[in-house]
């Protein structure tokens, strides 16, 4: 496959990729500025593509750079036309007319890295008032604040010894995990209701098992893991795209259509996945197949790409030197994943986590 070939099959996927993040605005909650930040996120990507299609010009027809360019221009009028349904209309509107014609990203005149600041942007959050019944479908495990309600206190679950943690979903849609450390977190199957969306974000030293409402319940339409380190995920069942993204020195265990993985590094994957997973940025990355234990009838005949890996930094032929398989030996046992994994009387997180080979350095 040539530099041509190669690039095309990475400009689709990286366009499917902002595609899919835009379809799923609906579903990131507005609370604690996370639907901007996913907005951001999108926002640089497009930007990102635009440069590559930018450096690629080289090896690339002007017929070729003027799809990508249209492509591009699509994603961005998708995801102004999101935000624009999202946003709460004011009175009165200004509107500006613009017709824009066919720009060659290919062009050194058109590359936006050469004129500092002409293409810069400004992201205005608009706070505005959330009703009782969008908050309870968003639910999160965060740090309580203090109350002065004693007999509410009294409700609450005393963590134990273990640093475990079970939530209640029963009411929610939207399922968001942050900002957790040292802890033991088990979704429950009455999180099969909530099963709308799905986020793992600043997660550190935790042991973290969401797959129960997935296997009892629904699979995630979509599931988001950012900024994670010396933690192991059980992420489950995911219908749709997973975004992996600073992860570090961690395991993961996921089923899922597609995984695509960002500036990751010394992270093992266990994975079903029925499409090539997508690497970039990445360093030190190990893959396996799913574990039996966790194996369900949604997926059995279904063919595992686990070890077909692209990754779009390293389009040389010939292994990439940022991802291998593990091999059996390094893989972990079984009786691991059923009797360790869990969590066992006495045992500290921390003390899991090292017996599975994550370390808290």
């Amino acid at each position: 496959m040539d530099s041509k070939q190669k690039f095309y099959h990475h400009f689709q996927d990286s366009a499917a990729e902002i595609q899919d993040l835009t379809d799923q605005l609906d579903c990131v909650s507005p609370v604690a500025g996370e639907r901007q930040e996913a907005i951001d996120h999108i926002l640089a990507s497009i930007s990102k593509l635009q440069h590559e299609v930018s450096d690629a010009s080289e090896f690339t027809p002007s017929y070729d750079r003027k799809q990508y360019s249209d492509t591009i221009k699509n994603l961005q009028e998708k995801l102004n036309e999101t935000i624009a349904r999202m946003t709460p209309k004011s009175r009165f509107q200004f509107r500006r007319c613009s017709v824009q014609e066919h720009v060659d990203m290919g062009a050194p005149e058109n590359d936006p890295r050469l004129y500092p600041g002409s293409h810069s942007r400004n992201i205005q959050s608009h706070n505005g008032d959330f009703n009782r019944e969008a908050t309870e479908r968003d639910s999160r495990v965060r740090q309580l604040p203090p109350t002065e309600n004693p007999e509410y206190d009294n409700e609450l679950p005393k963590p134990s010894a273990q640093s475990f943690l079970q939530p209640g979903f029963s009411a929610t849609k939207n399922v968001g995990i942050s900002n957790q450390s040292d802890l033991h977190i088990i979704l429950p199957s009455s999180a099969a209701r909530a099963t709308t969306s799905g986020s793992l974000t600043d997660i550190k030293c935790c042991i973290v098992d969401m797959s129960l409402p997935t296997v009892e319940g629904r699979p995630w339409p979509g599931l988001t893991l950012r900024n994670i380190s010396h933690s192991l995920v059980i992420a489950g069942l995911v219908d749709g795209p997973v975004h992996i993204t600073g992860v570090s020195n961690s395991i993961i265990v996921v089923i899922a259509r597609q995984v695509r993985i960002h500036e990751c590094a010394d992270v093992d994957l266990y994975l079903h996945c029925t499409s090539h997973p997508i690497i970039e940025d990445c360093t030190s990355m190990r893959f396996a197949p799913l574990p039996k234990s966790y194996a369900i009838k949604d997926v059995s005949g279904k063919e595992n790409q686990w070890d077909k890996v692209d990754d779009f930094k390293w389009l040389k032929a010939g292994q990439s030197p940022n991802w291998r398989a593990l091999s059996d030996a390094e893989t972990l046992d079984d009786t691991v994943w059923t009797k360790v994994v869990p969590g066992q009387p006495g045992k500290s997180v921390e003390e899991t986590l090292k017996e599975v080979g994550v370390s808290r350095q």
